[in-house]
Parts: structure tokens; sequence; C-alpha cells
């Protein structure tokens, strides 16, 4: 039996504003309707798929924007990230997620998406194949037009000896070794641009979808790895694409996006000790995907993302055309600088503006326990951290070490790391004016080239500036990650509430705490589709590390009580996220 039940609104609750409570269905709604489908033993499911087809039905006809629904009437249904199912997701259902990336940008580039690829072939979220693959005719194709190109394309099958350490040399978060997630049916490794156009147009034909790796550092793995099971994919490695070109004179560079951003630094400061790039502090981190999603780093307060700063691309397009700024037009090219670039194509370069930096640079890094006040310079960091000079970069990192006292094992630790395009001294007054303390001291100061301190930040020697240094990888490992943005301060009683949860974790988890203002609060939060600019003071990089031997579940069920324990002190309607520190979690309906 179906039963509607229609409740009349108007009244009183159109009186009442509609923050007045979380309940947020006020003026404007003229009633509610409630859905029933009563369900006998026999015809469960059918009935079920009545009341889902009369749902969709009454799309045209009630609330939009978002379609609004009654808790109390909880329906799993709604706002489920189809990430892990073979079903293609709705846009109401992705912008659950899509918003908190990209806010209210997220409708532009749903209709540039749409324009560039109705058929949805480059997608980070893929649903089922729009055939069934040929194997032997894909591997045929990319033979054919490889020989038209006067060179093979490097192709390793699971059947060849060096498939699992291609596959594996760019896996920079060891959870997705794991067999439980699907991993590709051909990896290819293009030597040029046309290998690209190749790759593309076979993968097309014959079935494939395409999973497109830079650095390799997506936080869910979704370079290299599918969500889904049995959706067979060819993995494009885009490593041996690399090539740096830096013009001093024109203060720009070229890279192409399988270099890393730890390269790029060596190759700028190799021709410039006076010009630098704002980019991120982990030096493997590949340009293709750090640039395409935004790009935070030390010089973000001075001369705002590394997205903001791309002033060119190239890019093969679904029909496998190679497109530039001026052939791809305006609404792509903004697409593709901060709204995830593997959406829309395979980036293959991109021009990016150089910045200028002094000849030297002062850092330092101070921790402090809770014992030690850590609490008080938090809560007062976030007072002052954003409304600093824009040549001063001061970071906040809580963690939990071992404790010095017999009384507990572990306590809470905060840490403090500043960038300053300055000397010491003027480091020092301005410390004192504004965090007197943190009780900084000359000593605790460091005055070295700019490139010097990328491998400061980088946890690298400082003392040997070479382009090997700049490739050691000291951050692999196996972890989760998410983000928040902050935009009124923590009380303390809330940031107590943080260490709880920090010093409980079975594993060590890190949050990163980045202050933005500087020109970050000057940019529009529509010149590109990264969204999180004026009114946010800081964000949040949650990271919990799995211990060898450790219980991963627990681990990462203890990230999620902390990220849920944090909803009353983020941002919020959305409650926003970076796309670089990509969550599946994201538009889950949690039971």
């Amino acid at each position: 039996m179906a039963l509607l039940q229609f409740q009349p609104y108007g009244g009183r609750m159109s009186e009442i504003s509609n923050t007045e409570t979380p309940f947020p269905h006020r003026a404007g709604n003229a009633y509610k309707k409630v859905y029933t489908a009563q369900l006998n033993q026999v015809s469960n499911d059918n009935n079920i798929d009545w009341s889902r087809r009369l749902y969709k039905y009454m799309t045209p006809y009630v609330s939009k924007s978002p379609r609004a629904a009654y808790l109390n009437a909880s329906d799993l249904n709604l706002g489920q990230n189809k990430m892990w199912t073979n079903c293609t997701p709705t846009y109401d259902e992705v912008k659950i997620w899509g918003s908190k990336y990209f806010k209210n940008n997220f409708d532009r580039l749903v209709k540039v998406k749409s324009r560039v690829d109705p058929d949805n072939f480059f997608r980070d979220e893929q649903s089922s194949p729009p055939k069934t693959p040929s194997y032997g005719s894909f591997l045929k194709c990319l033979s054919i037009h490889s020989h038209n190109y006067g060179n093979p394309i490097p192709v390793y099958t699971p059947n060849n000896s060096s498939f699992s350490s291609i596959l594996n040399s760019r896996i920079q978060n060891l959870r997705f070794l794991s067999t439980k997630y699907p991993k590709p049916y051909i990896i290819t490794t293009p030597l040029n641009e046309s290998h690209v156009q190749t790759i593309v147009i076979c993968s097309r034909k014959h079935g494939f979808f395409i999973r497109i790796r830079s650095g390799g550092h997506d936080y869910e793995g979704l370079s290299y790895t599918s969500p889904l099971t049995n959706t067979p994919f060819v993995l494009l490695d885009l490593s041996n694409l690399n090539s740096i070109n830096v013009d001093i004179d024109k203060r720009t560079a070229w890279v192409q996006t399988g270099a890393t951003i730890g390269q790029l630094y060596y190759r700028i400061a190799e021709k410039s000790p006076v010009h630098a790039l704002a980019a991120g502090a982990c030096t493997t981190i590949g340009v293709g995907g750090h640039f395409s999603g935004g790009g935070n780093g030390f010089l973000t307060r001075k001369y705002g993302l590394s997205a903001d700063n791309i002033v060119d691309a190239r890019i093969v397009n679904v029909e496998s055309r190679i497109l530039s700024r001026d052939s791809m037009g305006e609404d792509l090219f903004w697409a593709i600088r901060g709204g995830g670039g593997t959406s829309f194509g395979v980036i293959l370069s991109w021009k990016i503006n150089l910045v200028a930096v002094p000849p030297n640079v002062t850092v330092f890094s101070v921790s402090r326990t809770l014992e030690q006040g850590a609490t008080d310079l938090v809560h007062k960091w976030q007072y002052i951290a954003y409304k600093l000079p824009k040549d001063l970069a001061l970071f906040a990192s809580l963690t939990k070490v071992n404790a010095s006292n017999t009384t507990t094992t572990t306590t809470g630790q905060a840490s403090f790391q500043a960038l300053f395009l300055g000397g010491t001294t003027e480091l020092l007054e301005i410390m004192q004016q504004n965090f007197s303390e943190l009780s900084l001291k000359r000593e605790d100061c460091i005055e070295m080239s700019w490139i010097q301190s990328v491998l400061f930040f980088a946890g690298l020697p400082t003392s040997n500036v070479s382009l090997n240094a700049f490739e050691a990888n000291v951050l692999i490992s196996n972890f989760k990650g998410a983000s928040d943005y902050v935009k009124q301060p923590i009380s303390k009683t809330g940031l107590q509430g943080i260490w709880r949860n920090i010093v409980k974790m079975s594993s060590t988890p890190i949050l990163q705490l980045q202050a933005y203002g500087g020109i970050m609060s000057e940019i529009s939060d529509t010149s590109i589709p990264f969204p999180h600019r004026a009114g946010n003071t800081y964000k949040i990089l949650y990271l919990v590390n799995q211990n060898q031997g450790s219980n991963s579940d627990s681990n990462i069920e203890g990230l999620r009580r902390l990220y849920k324990y944090m909803t009353p002190y983020v941002s919020k309607s959305p409650r926003a996220a970076y796309l670089n520190a990509r969550d599946l979690d994201l538009g889950h309906n949690e039971m």
C-alpha cells in the first residue's frame, strides 16, 4: 500500500528564521509531503522501486538547489557518493561533495564539463564503461599508431616483469598497495605528446577508461587505482613527460606535467636565486595534479596559489586534439586551474609565472607541548596569523609526542613554522609585536636562500642543493586525509577537545593549519574554480599515518571521529574542503 501525506506550513512556520535551528524549511514552503510505501514479504523490492520512481517523477514540482528533505524521514538514497558503485551519479548527488570543493563555482564547472566532454570519458568518478573492452584490440591500436609516429609507446601488462615496479614507483600512499583496490589492466608511459593522443584515441575506441598519474599523490589513490570493481582502465603515467624550460627574462616557465614541483623548484633556482614558484612543500608532488587542484604553499599569502599564477597550458581533449589557451577557450582554461584537470582532458604542460624572492629568507620551526602552553599559543595564532604581513607565512601543526613526565605516556604538541621574505631582525620585531607569547629567539631563526628553505620545510638537509636532493621522498606512508576551512577562531574549550581526540588515537595524527589572508583575501572567489578566499582565516589538513602492524580501520575511524567533532568549528553551508586533499567520505550519508 502506498501513502502520500501532505502537511501545510505557513502560520508560525513562516515567521521563524530558517537559521533559528538546524531545521531550515520555513517561509516559502507551502507544504511538506511524506512518501510511504508499505512492504509485504513478497514484493519488497518492487514497492521500494515504485517509491523511487514516484520520487523521481516529482523532481520538477518540488524544491530545488537543493531538493530539500526532512531529517526525521531519513532516506539513505540521498547524498550517496557513487564512487564505489557502478551507478552514474546525478547532478544533485554529485553537488553534495562538489559544492564542498568548489562552492558556487561547481555549476560553472559542470557546464564546461558537459560541453567539452559530453560522454564523460575523462572522469575521476568512473561509472560503467561504454562497451566491453577489448584487450588485444587496444594493444594492436597502440602498436599501429605508434609506428605512425616513429617510436613505440612503452606498454606494460600484468605479465610483464616491470609491471609492478612501474605501478608502485609513484604510489605515494601505501594504503593503495593492497590487492583490494583494483589496479590497471595496462600501464602506458608515453614518451611524447603524440603518444598521449594515441592512448586517448585507443582507450576511447576500445572501451577502456584512463587514469592519469603525474606524481601519484592523490589522497585516495584515484590517479592509479579505480574505486570500482570490474571497471577496466589504462594507467597513463606521465613521468617521462618531465621537461622544464625556465625563461628568467620573461619570468615564466613551461613545465610538463610529469615533472615534480621539486624538479621545477631546482630548475628555477639553477637559473636565478631571486625567482621562485608559489607551490607546496612536498617536493615529490607532480605538477599535473598539484596545479590543477589549486596548489597551496609557503608563498600563498604573498602570491596566491600555483593555479593563480598559470598563464597557459597544453591539453589533449576527448577528441585527442592538442589545445592551448587560445584554442581551448577561456572557460576550459578557467576550469583546469583549480577544478581538477583530469576531469577535462590530459594536461600535457603548464606555463606559470615566476615570483620574486630576496637573496636570503628567514625560517624557523619551534614546538611547544600542552604543558608548555600549546593550547594558548594555538588560540592566539588563530587571531594573528592571517593578519600578518604578506611576506610572513606562519603555519601551525598539531600532533602528539611522548610525554616527558611519568603521569602520562603521550601529550599534545604544537609546532610553529615560518617563512619570512626578509632578515632575522625584522622577523623578530614582527613576532614580538604580534605573537610575543611564542617567545621566539634569534637562535631559533635561520637565514638561507629560498631554494634551501624549500628543502628545510620538506624535512630534507639544506646543505645539499642538488636535483637528487629534491627527489628524496620522506613523506611516503600509509595515510588517510581530510580538510576543512575555518572562518572564526576556535575557542580554547574547542581546542582542548581537539587535543583529546589527537592524544587518544592509536597512530600519530597531524593537523596542519595554514593561515590565509594576505593576497588570498584580495583574489575573487570566482577567478578560478578554487573558491576559498576572503573570510577563510585558515585551512586545516588532517592526516593520520598508519603505523606498520597497526589497525588501519581503527586509525581511519579515529580521524573520522575528529572530523565529526570539528563540525561546529569550521565552515558551513557547505562545509568546505580542498580538492587536493581529496576525501571519498565527502557526500556519504552516514548512518
